[in-house]
């Protein structure tokens, strides 16, 4: 099963970067309009998102919409191997720093517990298990949290497939969000 994962992370983080980059702007910026459908109001709620990383949805404008908009937002942040992840606030304009893999993490905040919580995928099934990069920073962080966030996985359709094999350790998500190109 391990290598059956790795091979599909691998064919699917290799469809995505396939992508021209006009076209994952587009994906990306429709995404944003779907998310808006799926959550409606944002004031009061924190939302976390993520920096994109290898080809995944950028959602940086959306994430400073939401700051407009009278919602906060945070940045997931790995803390140690094998550990849960830790929410950071995050607003446009704070101080980045080079986080695990280069990745820019706040500098400095707090942390927070998030009410939203926006997952890219690399591969999603139709159960709304999540094909992640391997590491269960996700799985771990959810069964870790005193109270569950909605979790939302967002992707390009092309990153659907039959099934990931859920393991034990994997938790579905809420919703899932997808678009094509079409």
């Amino acid at each position: 099963m391990r290598q059956w994962r790795k091979a599909e992370r691998e064919r699917l983080i290799a469809a995505r970067l396939a992508l021209p980059a006009d076209t994952r702007a587009a994906l990306s910026t429709k995404l944003a309009e779907r998310l808006d459908d799926e959550i409606g109001d944002v004031r009061g709620r924190m939302v976390s998102l993520y920096w994109p990383f290898r080809g995944e949805p950028d959602l940086r404008p959306w994430l400073a919409s939401i700051n407009r908009r009278g919602g906060r937002t945070a940045l997931p942040l790995v803390v140690e191997k094998g550990k849960p992840l830790v929410f950071r606030a995050y607003a446009p304009g704070d101080r980045l720093e080079k986080g695990v893999w280069n990745i820019p993490i706040p500098a400095e905040g707090e942390a927070v517990l998030p009410d939203i919580v926006i997952s890219p995928v690399v591969g999603v099934d139709p159960r709304n298990y999540r094909l992640g990069y391997g590491g269960g920073f996700y799985d771990r962080t959810l069964a870790a949290m005193a109270s569950k966030p909605l979790v939302i996985g967002i992707g390009y359709e092309l990153q659907r497939i039959a099934t990931i094999h859920p393991q034990p350790h994997d938790i579905p998500m809420d919703r899932v969000v997808t678009v094509s190109e079409a």
